[in-house]
């Protein structure tokens, strides 16, 4: 693999709580991952990115962290991780790994010895500790999870959580902060990780004032590009964090990368992370959020890559993550409706069948983009959210901190399904799993899909092996003129087209085609909802 493979790597996140569980107690673990690994290779991807498996408490699923340099009991422990790394190394896979350096847990050893010391005391210069308004916080700015970003300790100093109120923000003006993730940094180098996914990347650095802040806070959401900047997101003194952490990366070889996932607006403000000296890659989230239009794909693919190839980085696409309503569900709503945190029984409910049809077309677009791609586990499966879990089966803080009113993410986190007929789908030898799985699994798993045409999985497995061969991923992209209820574009040799309208297009005379997301027409030509490749 060259060295600069993460310019056009398709990186498969794991999710490792609802992954494979090798033990049966109904909760993922590591030993369940590396069993699994074949099958991301025989997929085709390039690397693995694994979201938190340290020692937490599991306020927010492992984003909580209390140990950066050890496993939680839950999913094994430092050598069952070795092990892993080393069998994705074996397969030719790399391996990166999440870091969180926003917060850590309220129970990391750093934040006890806080707790337990004196207002103004170094231990509480490692967060952000500070007096309030009399009987009222410090200011008026509120956690991603709902209600205050801060919270009182018992000798009436606050401090701040812009998540939930088990995350404490660390304070990254003191080198204390700066050293320890140095040293964290180096401590899974030299095990072995090819790089790691930054959680909140846009959210360490404070304007200094901690100025008052009245607007709310949209779960995940992207910032305004065109408003105010908000004085905890995106300010300027994050860069050079990230340089200094560059630094360290290039130390080792062969390369290893740092990706952001950085909710930042307008993209040339996003490209700031991906300079030369700063990250390798940066999740576009305004893509994951375009609406199923052909107008607003081109604008946000054109604006994006331009902005990217404006500081020599690639671009680095996604659909779907534990984050988000999965694509699948997502695009079977009406065209143009916002994006909502979590789906209930109660809510309206999506055109599964469309919203999968839409889901095939928007990976194969995505996939023919030049640059770096994101898959999240169990797409390849056609896996949608799952709409209609009992409220009483939530886990995500979400749910409680917002007064019941943001169902929240556990919906795209429900454990996966490899075997039909097997308890808990193949998920593990019993029938325990951490989140209820819906009835309708058994039409998705593995074992339905492999080697049936015209499968997702099929699709997918298909789609990877097609991108390597006409090596896609480091090509470039010329937009073709065509209807505009359609967008086409050339990306080398491959012809990529996706109808957006509701009638047929036809294809340009000649043209070879390598692979369309559902069949053409009758006539030869491209239905509603389907992208094909072609050589012409």
């Amino acid at each position: 693999m060259p060295n600069d493979w993460w310019r056009e790597a398709v990186i498969y996140q794991v999710y490792p709580r609802s992954f494979a569980d090798s033990d049966g107690d109904g909760m993922g673990d590591l030993p369940g991952i590396t069993g699994r690994l074949p099958h991301l290779k025989q997929l085709g991807i390039d690397a693995v990115w694994l979201s938190p498996f340290y020692p937490s408490p599991q306020h927010d699923a492992g984003y909580d962290v209390a140990d950066y340099r050890s496993v939680d009991p839950r999913f094994g422990d430092l050598g069952d991780a070795d092990k892993l790394i080393s069998e994705a190394h074996h397969l030719g896979l790399k391996f990166i790994v999440d870091l969180v350096p926003n917060h850590t847990s309220s129970e990391h050893v750093w934040f006890q010895a806080a707790l337990a010391a004196a207002p103004g005391s170094p231990e509480r210069e490692r967060y952000i500790f500070r007096d309030g308004r009399g009987d009222q916080p410090p200011n008026s700015w509120t956690s991603m999870f709902g209600g205050s970003a801060w919270e009182r300790v018992p000798d009436g100093q606050w401090y701040l959580h812009l998540f939930d109120v088990s995350q404490p923000d660390l304070n990254w003006g003191n080198p204390e902060v700066r050293a320890e993730f140095l040293d964290i940094l180096r401590f899974w180098l030299d095990r072995g990780v090819d790089g790691f996914r930054v959680d909140v990347a846009h959210g360490l650095i404070k304007e200094e004032t901690l100025a008052e802040w009245t607007q709310p806070s949209a779960i995940l959401g992207g910032l305004d590009p065109v408003g105010p900047r908000p004085p905890m997101w995106d300010q300027d003194g994050v860069h050079e964090v990230y340089r200094d952490w560059r630094a360290v990366l290039d130390e080792y070889q062969p390369a290893r990368i740092l990706v952001a996932e950085a909710w930042v607006a307008p993209a040339d403000r996003l490209a700031r992370y991906v300079r030369p000296d700063e990250m390798h890659q940066a999740f576009n989230f305004e893509y994951l959020e375009a609406a199923w239009r052909a107008a607003d794909l081109r604008r946000v693919i054109t604006s994006t890559m331009a902005a990217n190839d404006s500081v020599g980085a690639p671009t680095t696409w996604v659909l779907s993550n534990h984050d988000v309503v999965r694509h699948a569900t997502r695009l079977g709503y009406p065209v143009g409706s916002g994006r909502t945190n979590g789906i209930g029984a109660a809510d309206p409910q999506p055109d599964t069948a469309l919203g999968l049809r839409r889901a095939r077309a928007a990976t194969l677009q995505m996939l023919a983009l030049p640059g770096s791609a994101y898959l999240y586990q169990g797409e390849e499966l056609g896996l949608p959210e799952h709409t209609t879990m009992p409220d009483d089966a939530r886990e995500d803080p979400t749910w409680k901190r917002s007064g019941h009113t943001e169902r929240g993410r556990d919906g795209c986190r429900v454990p996966i399904p490899w075997e039909a007929d097997a308890p808990s789908y193949g998920f593990g030898p019993a029938d325990a799993s951490w989140l209820p799985q819906p009835a309708t699994w058994a039409e998705y798993a593995l074992d339905r899909q492999a080697g049936v045409p015209g499968s997702t999985w099929e699709l997918y497995r298909r789609a990877l092996a097609i991108r390597t061969e006409h090596q896609l991923g480091h090509g470039s992209l010329t937009w073709q003129e065509t209807s505009s209820d359609a967008l086409a574009f050339r990306n080398g040799d491959v012809l990529v087209m996706t109808n957006f309208g509701q009638s047929a297009v036809a294809l340009p005379a000649g043209a070879r085609v390598l692979l369309t997301s559902e069949p053409l027409d009758a006539d030869g030509r491209l239905p509603a909802d389907v992208t094909v490749w072609a050589v012409v």
